[in-house]
């Protein structure tokens, strides 16, 4: 049992727990760093696609997870991210300029979206937002002079600091690329929650009633999260159009919002780590599916004919299997594991039941 000792306020308010901990990361972060030498090409493309998907997860996070505003639409601004970053760059922007910038327009987007959905709640939020994700798939058929229609877009690579970057052409380069945003995009999430907007979105999400009984300005707390959300999202949608190299108003459908949110749930809501939880599953299924159909084929002599809708379904079963026996996902149960080492043989189950009442201001909504 590892107890620690706080003798001041910064030790309450840094980021990490205690010097242990911050180990543990570095460490992480070594071997991340280090992957290029340690994968062949093609794992270190899915480890790639991993971290632009926890990208796309930490921006789903910050409104879902801890304001509480579910989406459905975040497709949606992985389209706008993707398409805007790419056609800075066709005018000439350097990249440098145009993948942040991208971000912000895509950001500036999601909040003025909000601004009509700010009394919308729960599954009525829901489906504005799943409505904006199919009427963005007209949008972009609509606007062919810039985004090319359904003949798409095709992007071979990028010049950064006199290196030409490309995910096909320079794989090594484009990883360190995406985790150096990741890095950075983690470390101002984790010192926005410890900031007062940040705490203001769990306000927002544990009682809209009594966040604004404290102070805090309900319209102007989503707006911004709705804004930071759809940025960060906008960042991984414009990575998303480099790792793929070609894209149209078909590659960023209702089914990949369907999956952002699956994703965070699976991973674990309200928390960062659940995001990358949820990447890794996400983004290691589709191959560990593809690897065991051969392995039972080859073994049981079975045929390896791709089996249509079979990774949903999958999907599907996970998600019902968490949402059942473990609603807190992969990090609430690696939460649980640790606690019990932590506190046994003082462990409680009830120390992580489910808070099941509500206000009564807040039964109507």
């Amino acid at each position: 049992m590892r107890i620690v000792f706080k003798t001041d306020y910064m030790q309450d308010i840094r980021p990490w727990k205690d010097g242990y901990q911050l180990s543990l990361y570095m460490i992480l972060l070594a071997i991340v760093i280090a992957a290029p030498w340690l994968l062949d090409t093609f794992y270190l493309g899915e480890l790639t696609n991993v971290l632009i998907w926890a990208i796309a997860g930490m921006g789903l996070m910050v409104l879902t997870g801890h304001t509480g505003q579910a989406s459905l639409g975040h497709a949606a601004f992985l389209a706008f991210g993707c398409y805007a970053n790419v056609i800075l760059l066709e005018a000439g922007v350097p990249f440098v300029i145009a993948f942040p910038l991208a971000g912000v327009i895509t950001g500036l987007i999601g909040a003025t979206v909000a601004i009509p959905a700010l009394r919308l709640h729960g599954i009525y939020l829901a489906i504005f937002t799943l409505a904006l994700s199919i009427l963005v798939d007209d949008i972009i058929v609509l606007t062919e002079p810039w985004t090319g229609g359904v003949g798409g877009k095709y992007i071979a690579g990028i010049d950064l600091f006199g290196l030409t970057i490309d995910r096909w052409g320079t794989p090594m380069l484009f990883y360190w690329l995406v985790l150096a945003v990741t890095v950075i995009v983690t470390l101002g999430y984790i010192n926005l929650l410890r900031s007062p907007l940040g705490r203001s979105f769990i306000a927002v999400r544990d009682s809209e009633v009594s966040a604004q009984a404290m102070g805090v300005d309900i319209a102007r707390t989503k707006t911004i999260s709705f804004g930071l959300s759809c940025m960060v999202t906008g960042w991984a949608g414009a990575f998303m159009g480099l790792f793929a190299g070609a894209f149209n108003n078909e590659t960023f459908s209702v089914v990949i919002s369907i999956e952002l949110l699956m994703m965070i749930v699976i991973g674990g809501l309200g928390s960062i780590h659940g995001a990358f939880f949820g990447a890794i599953v996400i983004g290691f299924l589709p191959q560990f599916l593809s690897i065991a159909k051969e392995y039972v084929g080859a073994v049981f002599g079975g045929s390896t004919v791709a089996i249509p809708g079979l990774e949903f379904g999958i999907f599907g079963m996970i998600l019902i299997a968490f949402i059942l026996l473990e609603p807190m996902g992969i990090y609430g149960r690696w939460l649980k594991i640790r606690t019990f080492f932590e506190l046994f043989p003082f462990y409680r189950k009830d120390m992580f039941k489910r808070q099941k009442s509500y206000l009564k201001t807040e039964r109507l909504r």
